[in-house]
């Protein structure tokens, strides 16, 4: 439960794939409150994440939702996305870093 989660990253203990699966899973059908996540976060900020509970976080997040497959275009595919509001200076660099690496 949400609850043991919050527990175990407040011990400073390494969350396994299940367990950030459950989290991803449940929060995003509003089954987590708002505060057990911000709790969740807070001690995720405090502690940091191993390399394995940040690709795991990543999965589970980009397979939460739907997955568009576009292998029939191309097999290497870029997407890059803003989040939105005023400041994104990364497309300005990273559009001719790309086409340079790619060409």
């Amino acid at each position: 439960d949400i609850k043991s989660i919050i527990q175990k990253k407040r011990k400073k203990k390494e969350l396994n794939r299940d367990e950030i699966r459950y989290f991803v899973g449940k929060y995003g059908k509003d089954e987590i409150t708002d505060a057990q996540a911000a709790a969740l976060m807070s001690y995720i900020y405090i502690n940091g994440l191993t390399e394995t509970e940040i690709l795991e976080l990543v999965k589970a997040m980009a397979e939460s939702g739907t997955v568009i497959d576009l292998s029939e275009i191309s097999d290497n595919i870029v997407d890059k996305h803003s989040t939105g509001g005023i400041g994104d200076k990364v497309t300005i660099i990273l559009i001719p870093a790309f086409l340079f690496i790619s060409s």
